[in-house]
């Protein structure tokens, strides 16, 4: 399973260790990813989804998981949260 958040798209990113001597070694920094359950109001259902704690944060401030797919670009989502934001636009349409 890859390090990345499926709502947000953020990843590992890569650094240094800085020693007290001033030497340079390479280290990841990972995201920190939990399995959470997340309702949708407008589908009446609940989808797990892995998601960054940055991220969860992010999907409480803009009010839930249907503000957060609707107003996030398609290419920062995961294909899981891609086929839940289609089925919230099929619900709007109609």
């Amino acid at each position: 399973m890859s390090r990345i958040c499926e709502l947000t798209g953020k990843g590992r990113q890569i650094g240094h260790n800085v020693s007290h001597a001033n030497n340079k070694t390479k280290r990841v920094f990972l995201p920190n990813l939990q399995n959470v359950t997340l309702l949708s109001d407008a589908l009446e259902r609940s989808y797990k989804f892995r998601v960054s704690t940055h991220g969860l944060r992010s999907v409480e401030h803009v009010g839930g998981l249907d503000n957060w797919l609707l107003k996030t670009a398609d290419t920062k989502l995961s294909q899981r949260a891609l086929k839940v934001k289609r089925e919230l636009v099929k619900k709007q349409a109609a």
